[in-house]
């Protein structure tokens, strides 16, 4: 009787979270939106004033929105508070699993992680304050919070649909727009930030999911490689 032999398939290596089409334009963007973020920080350090750039949009003090837009923008910025970024954060760690992509579950955690714990850094290095010493503004952390996440989601939908450089360039940074200019709106209009506090949040993000993104695809396929390679070697074992 002839032995039938049936090749084990290889491991699929996992889809990267920073998808190689939009790789190289994010990265540029990266790089400017740091720029931004060192360049804001210098010009607003130590102040408590708005910028000559913030009282041309509003003046952050004012009661800028009334009801019905009022619960809009309290709405908008308790997706920013502990309570509802958490939620956030589960519903998209959540689907991230039933897509059965951990991988970007793991970029999820470790992106809000880095960018919020970058803004709240960045928040004590510069020291602007608005409507007394204790509340540092700049970057807005609510604003660099929703921008990353909503960046990471566009992110999965690219490599997902395997969408090219420019859509997939498209869709991250609408993505990121859309987000920021949500969250920075609400922030502006409850005199939460000044718009440059905005700015520089939504920069912030920017920066740093990129980086991240990047850094946990080379971790993940280091291990992925240690793994198959230590799985090559006890199979030569068990042949000899």
């Amino acid at each position: 009787m002839q032995r039938i032999c049936r090749r084990v398939p290889a491991d699929r290596p996992a889809p990267a979270v920073l998808p190689p089409a939009p790789r190289a334009w994010l990265g540029v963007v990266a790089v400017l939106a740091a720029l931004v973020v060192v360049v804001l920080g210098v010009l607003y350090a130590g102040h408590s004033e708005p910028g000559r750039v913030d009282r041309w949009i509003i003046r952050p003090t004012a009661d800028s929105v009334r009801p019905p837009w009022r619960h809009v923008a309290l709405a908008t910025d308790f997706l920013g508070e502990p309570a509802g970024a958490a939620l956030l954060v589960v519903a998209a760690v959540t689907g991230c699993l039933l897509l059965r992509r951990p991988r970007a579950a793991v970029l999820i955690v470790v992106g809000v992680a880095m960018t919020v714990g970058t803004a709240r850094l960045l928040k004590h290095l510069v020291g602007r304050t608005i409507h007394g010493d204790g509340n540092l503004s700049y970057p807005s952390g609510h604003t660099a919070f929703v921008t990353a996440l909503a960046l990471m989601v566009a992110l999965l939908a690219t490599g997902r649909f395997g969408l090219g450089r420019a859509a997939g360039t498209s869709l991250v940074l609408a993505a990121a727009l859309v987000a920021g200019a949500a969250m920075g709106w609400a922030q502006v209009a409850l005199g939460a930030h000044y718009p440059t506090d905005v700015l520089g949040g939504w920069c912030t993000a920017l920066a740093v999911i990129p980086a991240t993104a990047w850094l946990v695809d080379r971790i993940a396929d280091r291990t992925a490689g240690r793994r198959v390679s230590r799985t090559a070697g006890l199979g030569r074992r068990e042949r000899r």
